[in-house]
């Protein structure tokens, strides 16, 4: 099993607090043999708000590492222009003497496609295009655009990447087509466990396995983190903000509370007292069965279980309210999970 970092949910401000959990938990990784560390993209909301642009994060993270891996997890591709995701990724790779890797997602709010209104009725078909179109941009072909005259112009990126060839993923929540999807473009998945259990998981991923023609595949599972050495300490240390990070959106309560729920219900309509007790809930769902919660040994088993369903590298979430110094105590026991649990030295 690989390990890398991956942050998302941040509410911080900006400034050097705001981002300083990033860079230390990058040059964390980067000195203890981790992966990857992967950013996001996020517009107009402040949850993950640190994160509108994983190109500007990745630079920062190229800047202070030398070995782990920098990645978009993801690029919201419908939102740009597939040449310029190419050139700015292609800066970063150049900084980052190739570490670059991408994945793409089709983007879900509404809100977010005031960037690019046009493309939100098809952005499932436009999400496949780009990726094909910065792939060949990055081999170093020349590709066909209108320009502002109207006419078609044939550009090739500048400056030419490091790498060959742009290492891929494709982001899913959860829908079979998007790993099918995946596996067609012969790309990486990247998914999460807030609308999928363990059996829905591995069904997708036994989904997206089979449209990879032989190829191996790579699967890339994102899980809140946080490893201690007592499950109980752990435990309250996530509750709270763990429960907060429910109560910021009902989808997210309906998804982790789904086996108490009827279909179609809104918990919006609740009385505060039953809201909680969903939230307590889904809480209890996230902490022993869709995180990566508790001691090493508990880190183990679940490791087990995923390595088992064909889950190729577990993307730790650690940034999503427990306070800083808390998290970078946990990383040396994430550290030791990722040594006990076969990570290869780098």
């Amino acid at each position: 099993m690989d390990y890398s970092l991956f942050f998302f949910a941040d509410g911080g401000t900006a400034g050097d607090d705001g981002y300083r959990l990033l860079l230390e938990s990058a040059r964390f990784a980067d000195a203890n043999g981790f992966t990857a560390v992967w950013t996001p993209e996020r517009h107009f909301h402040s949850f993950g708000g640190l994160y509108p642009n994983p190109a500007v994060t990745g630079a920062a993270v190229a800047a202070v590492t030398e070995r782990v891996g920098v990645r978009a997890g993801s690029v919201v591709a419908p939102l740009h222009h597939p040449a310029r995701i190419a050139e700015e990724w292609s800066v970063v790779d150049n900084l980052s003497k190739g570490r670059v890797g991408l994945s793409f997602a089709s983007g879900w709010h509404a809100a977010d496609f005031v960037l690019r209104p046009e493309n939100y009725a098809d952005r499932k078909n436009v999400t496949a295009e780009t990726v094909d179109t910065v792939r060949r941009l990055w081999r170093g072909e020349e590709v066909e655009f209108p320009d502002g005259a109207g006419e078609k112009r044939a550009v090739r990126i500048f400056p030419a990447p490091v790498q060959p060839e742009l290492p891929v993923w494709v982001t899913s929540a959860g829908s079979p087509e998007t790993f099918r999807t995946a596996g067609r473009l012969g790309a990486g998945l990247l998914t999460h466990m807030l609308g999928q259990d363990h059996a829905r998981l591995a069904e997708n991923i036994a989904t997206y396995r089979s449209e990879l023609g032989g190829a191996p595949g790579h699967v890339v599972l994102m899980l809140h983190t946080l490893i201690g050495t007592d499950r109980a300490e752990v435990r309250e240390q996530v509750r709270e903000p763990m429960s907060n990070y429910l109560r910021s959106s009902a989808d997210l309560i309906v998804k982790a509370a789904a086996s108490i729920l009827p279909p179609g219900f809104d918990p919006n309509r609740l009385p505060e007292r039953d809201k909680e007790f969903l939230i307590a809930h889904a809480f209890d769902r996230y902490f022993t069965s869709s995180g990566l919660f508790g001691t090493v040994a508990d880190g183990a088993d679940m490791v087990s279980r995923l390595e088992a369903i064909g889950v190729d590298e577990i993307a730790c979430l650690i940034d999503f309210g427990v306070p800083r110094q808390d998290v970078l105590g946990s990383l040396r026991h994430l550290a030791e999970l990722a040594r006990q649990t076969g990570q290869p030295a780098r």
